[in-house]
């Protein structure tokens, strides 16, 4: 898959673009005419997923998610961007160069790329999501474009509330292929994690909910403490 290009003048030698390029303080955060979350869900689901993501290989100071915030991909579309539901980073420090919390997610910038997206189906979005959705003519490309050609993501989970599938598609050379199952979770073995699904209460809500587990299935717990604390942030 091949994506259009356009030259953009540069100084002699070329800067790179994270010294030339637009930062997250001058990028909008949020876009107007979008019309927010759809239900509560949308909220309560990535909180669980920000709280459980705690990958075992990496330094807790180097790991970074985030719910809902504008995710800028193109160095020649420096407005074009796409809002994962959650997406999950490993090599980058929790706050932006290590001084200030993020407006949004510039890869310019970051020079490290999301290692997993998390996508929540919903009838809005739904053809997108599942690639279903046809690049329109003189518009940036779909979810499924960005994540697989463009950042080149290594994980994109998939996951409908409404039917409870799970799918996971793991980048195989220039391709995402479908992810099998091992004991109903999908094992990412870089993070020495697994994705799955628990039936569970959260926030004194019971239902079936996509969480962190290790890799041998155990579940990544979070105390009340440390919920308390981030959910206040995220509000």
């Amino acid at each position: 898959m091949t994506f259009p290009t356009h030259d953009v003048p540069q100084s002699d030698p070329p800067l790179p673009p994270w010294e030339t390029l637009p930062t997250m303080y001058d990028l909008p955060s949020d876009n107007p005419l979008e019309p927010g979350k759809p239900d509560d869900f949308h909220f309560l689901q990535p909180v669980l997923l920000f709280l459980t993501f705690l990958p075992v290989n990496w330094k807790s100071e180097l790991v970074y998610s985030a719910a809902d915030l504008n995710l800028y991909y193109d160095l020649q579309h420096t407005q074009w961007y796409k809002r994962p539901d959650w997406f999950g980073v490993v090599g980058v420090p929790k706050l932006y160069q290590g001084r200030d919390l993020r407006l949004s997610y510039v890869t310019w910038q970051e020079r490290v790329n999301p290692f997993v997206v998390v996508e929540l189906l919903s009838p809005g979005t739904e053809d997108e999501d599942l690639d279903e959705k046809e690049r329109e003519p003189n518009k940036p490309p779909t979810k499924w474009e960005v994540y697989e050609g463009i950042l080149r993501i290594p994980y994109y989970v998939i996951f409908s509330r409404y039917t409870n599938e799970l799918q996971g598609f793991h980048l195989v050379g220039a391709h995402y292929e479908s992810m099998s199952f091992t004991d109903g979770r999908l094992l990412m073995p870089e993070l020495g994690l697994s994705l799955g699904l628990w039936q569970g209460s959260f926030q004194n809500i019971e239902r079936l909910w996509l969480r962190w587990f290790t890799l041998e299935g155990k579940l990544i717990p979070f105390t009340s403490f440390i919920y308390s604390i981030n959910f206040k942030m995220l509000q």
